[in-house]
């Protein structure tokens, strides 16, 4: 009896714990999906992986620990968007608002992030190995706050 009470628990277990962990708004991922907007959502922790996001309205969005991996974020308007430790390797990242973005601890390996504006976003501890960046305020080593352009 005791056996099969923590196999069931063993099997149970982790389902309670992933629904602990899910966070986001559902109503808001159907919202961003169907509409493209989404201003100042909880998408935290939403699966958005390979979701077609071009010209997405996500300012001020919860994008904490969101799965948004080859998604397509072409001209994405982020500002003020949290994507902590958001995974978003192999995103499409052209011509993307992240302007007063938190991006610490965000995952952009093997992106490709192109003409995007990081004016005052934070980027600490930001995972962009084999990356490919172009005429966008991100690099190895740091640079000055002031040497980044803003679009406005």
């Amino acid at each position: 009896m005791i056996k099969k009470l923590l196999a069931a628990l063993t099997i149970v277990a982790p389902l309670f714990f992933a629904s602990l962990v899910k966070a986001e708004n559902p109503q808001h991922v159907q919202k961003l999906l169907k509409t493209g907007e989404c201003v100042a959502c909880d998408l935290s922790g939403a699966n958005l992986r390979g979701s077609h996001l071009i010209g997405a309205d996500l300012r001020g969005a919860n994008l904490q620990g969101a799965n948004l991996e080859h998604a397509n974020l072409e001209g994405a308007d982020l500002t003020r968007a949290n994507l902590k430790e958001a995974k978003l390797t192999s995103a499409f990242l052209t011509n993307v608002n992240f302007k007063q973005a938190n991006l610490n601890d965000a995952n952009l390996t093997s992106a490709k992030i192109y003409d995007s504006n990081v004016y005052e976003a934070s980027m600490e501890d930001m995972n962009i190995a084999d990356a490919e960046i172009f005429h966008t305020g991100i690099g190895i080593g740091g640079e000055e706050l002031n040497s980044i352009p803003d679009w406005d």
